[in-house]
């Protein structure tokens, strides 16, 4: 594939993982969460083990220890940066993480460099390569999301780390463009014939110049990148041609946005359009930069006047996009790159870098590791709870086999044998039960599928749907905004109904439980179904992220070629999520309720068996008893040296969790 000839020079890369280069607080701060999270889940790797081994570890808590251990594997942190053209967007990714490289990784010249939404990441499982979309498939209908998984729909380009020049030659790919006519323009949606201000120039021959590519992703082996560090650079968003998903789908998701502007042009009109449309919500972490303050540098004033000049910039732009002075960093990313690659400490204080760099490590990271510290803390202490059940039934039944081979000693045949059929006849009295776990199974079935449909994806597409007939096909009549409205509180309430039957399913369970304690002597115990205001919330924040587009500001895009088909879609798949974890949840509680009863019931039966099968060893060999007793006790010694090494696990699995807390928090303190 043809790619530009005159491509920014590009240093040399390394060719696999190098230390995080000193200085830098968030590479540093990304190798310490790196580190973390190897250590957690080895920690969680060899608790799970031992609970596998001794049959502990039910399938619903081996399901949620495997979410856990995926997801400290792959956990990302996606910073997007964003700006309109020209802002330096590049240069400062560049400055920020890959520095250590030598020169520049995105190509960073003036002009329109990123002509395309740009994703640098790292996935193991495949090559380094630069995998492009090209533009024509926004004329066929397909989301960004849909067409990730189609191979065949990218362009690739393998990327060699060791070859640096051919690395550049590839990455400057990415600023392609083509000339293309003003209907095939419009098709694409990069032509509008109401916003005339915002479509691109015509040449002579009436053509206009357009993106060659819809989406590009860079994976490569960068330290940064490994240690999960995902950063998403993106074109100017208010231009026409600006890929609706970055606005709906990737944006929304980022953990944090850096919004770059010109120091010496402060928050221009454009820039306060791009706020106000799609940055402006509390839910967002913002970041704001004045780059380029080396544009301001003036013969004719002293430092100090420079300087008061910038805190100006400063305090005026944070005062017109209503942030805390304190979110607003100037910066030269030009000068803190060409410092970090020639070593100058002084100018690389002189470009203010540094300050960002603390916020971003000291602000961001530790909230990221607070989530998954929580979540690892949940994790183990339901693990713990479940184990240490599960050993004390066992331990029970050992104690009470004990006593009965203990009160053997000096007794007849006959006594032997009268004891066994009374242990025949706890065991017919015990399989009593199974009729009424049998009947709590079915009615728990039935509920549990009636919540499962309501919160299904063919459900769900449904109430899209009719929000879809209810607002017009394009999403442009009056009526839109209220349908779109009436669908979340419609979603709404179906959240609040699951909730009122997961309560009923408690009770139900309660009941039983209790009943099966008491009589049986079992030890069932039930934790309250997962509450929904969670997702309650997220339902918010999706009706808010995706309602603006209903505003009179924004209506117009619903117009454009293909936007109103990608809303529905992407709308649909946020909402799936919501829908699908909330679902995951209940299913996993509901399983996790039967799944206990199974385990007891599985143990009493053995317990049962071992009892027997000790009296007709003693009946059939007077002198198995003192074996069979020595036996039991053995056994019993074990299960408690056991307890004590899953509590010893289960405490280890806990520092590890809290490890890096005081390190992740330094910075914010």
């Amino acid at each position: 594939m043809p790619v530009s000839p005159d491509s920014p020079p590009l240093a040399k890369l390394s060719s696999g993982p190098t230390p995080a280069p000193a200085g830098v607080p968030m590479a540093q701060r990304l190798e310490a969460l790196s580190a973390w999270r190897s250590g957690l889940d080895a920690a969680l790797a060899l608790f799970s083990r031992a609970m596998s081994e001794h049959e502990l570890l039910d399938p619903p808590d081996a399901t949620v220890l495997s979410a856990l251990r995926e997801r400290l594997a792959s956990d990302k942190l996606v910073l997007a940066f964003v700006a309109e053209f020209s802002r330096g967007k590049s240069e400062l990714i560049n400055a920020l993480f890959f520095a250590d490289t030598g020169r520049r990784v995105l190509p960073a010249t003036p002009g329109r460099t990123t002509m395309c939404p740009v994703e640098l990441r790292f996935d193991a499982g495949v090559p380094p390569r630069l995998s492009l979309l090209p533009i024509e498939t926004r004329a066929q209908g397909f989301s960004l999301g849909e067409l990730r998984v189609r191979d065949a729909a990218w362009h690739h380009l393998q990327l060699d780390p060791k070859d640096p020049a051919a690395l550049s030659r590839s990455l400057a790919a990415v600023t392609r463009t083509q000339w293309v006519g003003v209907e095939h323009a419009r098709a694409l949606g990069l032509w509008s014939d109401t916003q005339p201000e915002d479509n691109p120039p015509q040449r002579e021959d009436g053509k206009v110049e357009v993106p060659a590519w819809r989406h590009a992703l860079i994976n490569y082996p960068h330290p940064l990148l490994q240690r999960g560090l995902v950063v998403v650079d993106t074109p100017g968003l208010n231009a026409i041609g600006a890929e609706p998903e970055l606005t709906l789908g990737l944006l929304p998701t980022a953990h944090a946005i850096v919004f770059v502007l010109a120091a010496d042009a402060g928050v221009t009109r454009s820039d306060l359009s791009i706020w106000k449309e799609h940055l402006s919500q509390a839910a967002l972490e913002r970041f704001v930069v004045l780059n380029k303050i080396d544009t301001l540098a003036d013969p004719l004033a002293t430092a100090a006047e420079v300087s008061a000049q910038v805190e100006r910039q400063r305090d005026q732009t944070a005062r017109t996009l209503g942030v805390p002075l304190q979110r607003v960093f100037a910066v030269s990313a030009r000068d803190a790159l060409a410092a970090r690659v020639e070593g100058n400490v002084p100018a690389l204080a002189a470009s203010r870098l540094a300050p960002l760099e603390q916020a971003l490590a000291g602000q961001l990271l530790p909230r990221q590791t607070d989530l998954l510290l929580q979540a690892a803390q949940g994790v183990v202490q339901q693990l713990r709870q479940g184990a240490a059940r599960r050993l004390a039934d066992r331990r029970r039944q050992h104690a009470e086999q004990l006593l009965e081979l203990r009160g053997l000693r000096g007794k007849s045949g006959g006594k032997l044998r009268m004891l066994a059929a009374r242990i025949d006849i706890e065991m017919a009295d015990f399989e009593r039960c199974s009729g009424h776990l049998t009947a709590l199974r079915t009615v728990q079935q039935k509920q549990l599928r009636d919540l499962m449909a309501r919160l299904s994806s063919d459900a769900l597409a449904l109430e899209v749907k009719a929000m879809q007939s209810a607002a017009g096909a394009k999403f442009l009549g009056l009526g839109a905004k209220s349908a779109f409205e009436a669908l979340f509180t419609r979603l709404r309430a179906v959240l609040e109904h699951v909730e009122l039957q997961g309560e009923e399913m408690r009770q139900m369970f309660d009941g039983s439980f209790r009943r099966m304690n008491s009589e049986f002597g079992f030890a069932f115990v039930l934790g309250p179904p997962p509450g929904l205001a969670n997702y309650r919330q997220d339902l918010a924040l999706i009706e808010s992220s995706y309602g603006r587009y209903f505003s009179l500001g924004q209506a117009w895009r619903m117009g454009t070629p293909g936007f109103a088909d990608q809303f529905r879609r992407l709308l649909l798949s946020k909402l799936r999520v919501v829908f699908e974890n909330a679902s995951s949840d209940i299913e996993l509680w509901s399983k996790g309720a039967s799944a206990q009863v199974e385990a007891q019931l599985r143990e009493r039966r053995r317990g049962f068996a071992r009892r027997r099968e000790a009296l007709d060893r003693v009946q059939s060999a007077s002198g198995d008893l003192e074996a069979r007793i020595t036996e039991v006790q053995r056994t019993d010694e074990q299960l408690n040296s056991l307890q004590l090494r899953l509590e010893a696990l289960a405490e280890r699995a806990l520092q590890a969790a809290h490890a890096l807390a005081p390190a992740a928090r330094r910075d914010a303190a």
